[in-house]
């Protein structure tokens, strides 16, 4: 069970660092689901399946600052799943290898009322922000560990033809919106990176190696220097 709950603090943690909020999220503690279940807000939710299956809500208290992190102009119309897809796969990948479902914006009361559901309070220095509801339920706990790494390489065999995001970064930084608007041709924004650093390969938006940036055939490519075990690949 501890290990289960270091776990689900680790997605909560992991999806507090990188929600595009304007401002610095942290999780507040754990909390009564009552505190949730009484926004009647939809909760966007997603089943991440692996070793273990996990069910993820997430009830954001006011989400106008989706429509700015997708880039969508007064009116237009965005996906707030795609905007935050990138957090929730950062959440996910506490729970090791496997594959993130598709998100949605549904009623979470069933999933609030389980007693197996831990939620997190999320909040940016005020009142709080939103919650984020994880449950661990183990695919099976008969098998062997053999049987179950067998089990688990078979079920992922399926999906082995999947395409998936491969990126590559030099750096990142944090701006508020308004410094974002304000962009323009000529503007240099700084790195948290040095000069000549390693580039970070990411899959999925998880971290899997390092690599240096070359260029083949007057195209960019990467050259990988290091692949991240487990442990090490998170983000």
């Amino acid at each position: 069970m501890s290990i289960t709950l270091t776990l689900q603090e680790a997605a909560a943690e992991r999806l507090a660092q990188h929600l595009p909020a304007s401002s610095l999220l942290t999780v507040a503690g754990i909390v009564p689901a009552e505190a949730a279940a009484a926004y009647a807000s939809p909760a966007v939710t997603a089943t991440f399946v692996g070793a273990s299956t996990a069910d993820f809500a997430l009830l954001l208290v006011d989400n106008s600052f989706l429509a700015a992190a997708g880039g969508a102009v007064a009116g237009a119309h965005f996906s707030a799943g795609d905007v935050l897809r990138p957090a929730l796969e950062q959440a996910a990948s506490a729970f090791d290898a496997g594959v993130l479902g598709e998100l949605r914006e549904a009623d979470a009361a069933g999933l609030l009322q389980d007693p197996a559901t831990v939620v997190f309070e999320l909040s940016d220095g005020g009142a709080p922000f939103g919650w984020f509801a994880v449950r661990v339920r183990d695919n099976d706990a008969g098998p062997s560990r053999g049987a179950q790494d067998a089990d688990v390489s078979a079920r992922l065999g399926l999906i082995s033809n999947v395409e998936m995001a491969l990126t590559v970064e030099i750096g990142r930084t944090r701006m508020s919106v308004r410094d974002a608007l304000a962009l323009e041709p000529g503007k240099v924004i700084e790195l948290d990176r040095s000069a000549g650093a390693p580039a970070d390969v990411l899959l999925n938006g998880r971290l899997i190696a390092h690599g240096e940036v070359v260029v083949v055939d007057q195209d960019y490519a990467v050259r990988i220097t290091r692949i991240l075990d487990g442990a090490e690949g998170t983000f």
